[in-house]
């Protein structure tokens, strides 16, 4: 009997350690997911026409953000996270806790290791220039190509004056001008606002792509 009641503890030990090693998968399934999210890609709904027809109301779309994120460290300051015609999302400057997704129309000169910028946008070497006309957007004086807005766009609302970018300074506009809150209202993003760029499309899967 009582070798009967030693060879039942074996069993009752491998549950326990079967148990006690899902336990251990779950957490470091978590770990891993919290810093895949935070650090390296996110899930994104869009809400809105403001990007019609690139990104529809309710699509969603992961958000690259690793590059930008070592972009921000002297060893990876040569990693160019973010291009002109990318789209990206950030948080709202002027809304707290509000992320916007948008198209990158220019951003402001490289900035140079080992100097700072003091804030003068009167110095035609360090900034980018932006300015509308009739519908165009001009960088500095070259027109920008794009394919992405629908013919009725192009005479869009345009901002008044000229905008200049200072070194991490981005100018970002809806695809679908007319309805679209953008740096025509709340003026250029700072880098600092910027979640990542927007990568692919997810859902739904019938309208899976890559977003360009």
């Amino acid at each position: 009997m009582q070798e009967e009641q030693q060879a039942a503890i074996p069993p009752k030990q491998e549950v326990k350690r079967e148990i006690v090693e899902f336990v251990k998968m779950i957490a470091w399934f978590l770990v891993m997911f919290f810093i895949v999210k935070t650090y390296v890609l996110e899930g994104y709904e869009v809400q809105g026409p403001s990007m019609d027809p690139t990104l529809s109301d309710h699509e969603r779309i992961f958000v690259l953000k690793l590059p930008h994120i070592l972009s921000q460290f002297n060893t990876f300051s040569g990693i160019n996270a973010l291009e002109e015609g990318d789209v990206v999302v950030f948080y709202s400057p002027v809304e707290p806790n509000k992320r916007y997704v948008k198209r990158l129309i220019a951003k402001g000169p490289d900035a140079q290791p080992g100097t700072v910028n003091a804030g003068d946008r009167n110095s035609a070497a360090e900034v980018t220039r932006v300015r509308f006309n009739e519908g165009a957007v001009f960088v500095n004086n070259r027109r920008i190509e794009e394919p992405y807005l629908e013919p009725d766009e192009r005479e869009s609302p345009d901002a008044t004056g000229e905008i200049r970018l200072t070194p991490r300074q981005y100018y970002v506009l809806g695809d679908n001008r007319s309805v679209s809150r953008d740096s025509r209202s709340f003026g250029p993003i700072d880098d600092k606002h910027v979640v990542g760029k927007a990568l692919l499309c997810f859902w739904p899967p019938s309208k899976i792509r890559l977003i360009k």
